[in-house]
């Protein structure tokens, strides 16, 4: 083989192992179709973590993901860890101890929604028909979730709640090439979300966006404020290709546009650190209560993998084929329970019967 990457899997708790089994089905048929190797170590992380080894993010599974090219990860947390402290939780104490350990500063979340699913959206059908694909580009590290000084004090009324929003000229220009390298790539549009009439962080934002963007003449750049981004995502979707957001309005904006689709189990997501390295997971949580059925949706999972190979690995082709065998089922009519909509050219299929099918689509692209 021509290449050989290091991949750490962290399927964690819920639905995350039999989701991940579908997208290492997927990896498989990569690495017979495109000369590539993917050398996989597991590790646990989350709930099953702290069950086995007494914490959500072990040392070995810290060493696991050092000594790997990317993390492929799955989902954490459930009912049974809720009455733990909230540090030790499985989410906080997993995912944010990545985000920081790894230096994952950029977060990349899709929202799509392929033609043959604008019926599930929320929106009416003349809104997206079509279908549309976002990117919100978002600041994972810095702004109001960590700036300091923050917390609460005081005694009694006069009690007050501290958050400090903070940003650096460095801390901007680097996503902000993020966010333009992205938008080559594709419809060559950015929109900037900032609240500049009102915040002063906002106001440097700008600043910095418009210095950055005359790196890339190519890309046509624009601003809005937050509140009218909320609003215009609802109102016209399809007029967004590339949002550029620091991190809480990229929090919330994200989370909007990704119920725009429909369905969470659609949507993954990418993480990522300087160089090539980052960390890929669905969008969507561990589902305890479809957990072990067969039920859940693994197309999240498969187009995280999907998103590893494109921005860790290079492996644009490979990629593309993913994403496109996954239109291809969906076209046929191939539906998980989360996005059947009991129309007559649709078949409700199990987590295991997507994965075949993608998998049997992949080969007939390369083909």
């Amino acid at each position: 083989m021509s290449k050989n990457f290091k991949v750490a899997v962290l399927s964690g708790d819920g639905i995350g192992p039999e989701v991940m089994a579908e997208a290492l089905r997927v990896l498989d048929a990569v690495e017979s179709q495109f000369e590539v190797g993917f050398e996989r170590t597991f590790a646990n992380v989350g709930g099953i973590a702290i069950d086995k080894e007494g914490k959500a993010l072990p040392q070995g599974t810290i060493d696991t993901c050092k000594a790997a090219d990317a993390i492929l990860f799955g989902s954490v947390g459930g009912p049974k860890w809720e009455n733990l402290p909230p540090d030790e939780q499985p989410e906080r104490g997993a995912l944010l101890p990545l985000r920081k350990i790894f230096g994952l500063y950029a977060n990349l979340r899709p929202a799509i929604i392929f033609p043959a699913l604008t019926g599930a959206s929320s929106l009416k059908e003349a809104v997206i028909s079509g279908g549309f694909n976002i990117l919100v580009v978002r600041e994972l590290t810095g702004g109001i979730y960590f700036s300091q000084p923050k917390g609460v004090e005081g005694e009694g009324r006069e009690r007050v709640g501290i958050d400090t929003m903070r940003y650096s000229v460095s801390e901007i220009e680097r996503i902000c090439h993020v966010a333009f390298k992205a938008a080559q790539k594709r419809d060559g549009r950015v929109v900037s979300i900032d609240k500049a009439n009102v915040l002063s962080t906002s106001v440097l934002w700008r600043e910095v966006v418009e210095t950055v963007a005359a790196e890339y003449p190519e890309i046509k750049l624009s601003h809005m404020y937050v509140d009218n981004a909320a609003m215009q995502l609802v109102r016209n979707p399809k007029q967004f290709d590339v949002i550029l957001c620091e991190n809480m309005f990229g929090d919330i904006l994200s989370d909007e546009a990704a119920m725009l689709t429909g369905s969470l189990g659609m949507l993954p997501s990418a993480s990522l650190a300087e160089g090539s390295f980052g960390m890929y997971e669905p969008s969507g949580g561990s589902a305890p209560d479809i957990a072990g059925q067969g039920l859940a949706n693994p197309i999240a999972q498969i187009l995280s993998a999907s998103m590893m190979l494109r921005y860790s690995f290079a492996m644009v082709e490979a990629a593309d084929a993913i994403d496109a065998a996954v239109e291809s089922v969906l076209n046929q009519g191939l539906r998980t329970g989360d996005i059947y909509q009991g129309k007559a050219d649709e078949q409700k299929v199990s987590t295991r019967e997507m994965g075949d099918a993608i998998v049997a689509a992949l080969g007939k692209g390369k083909a």
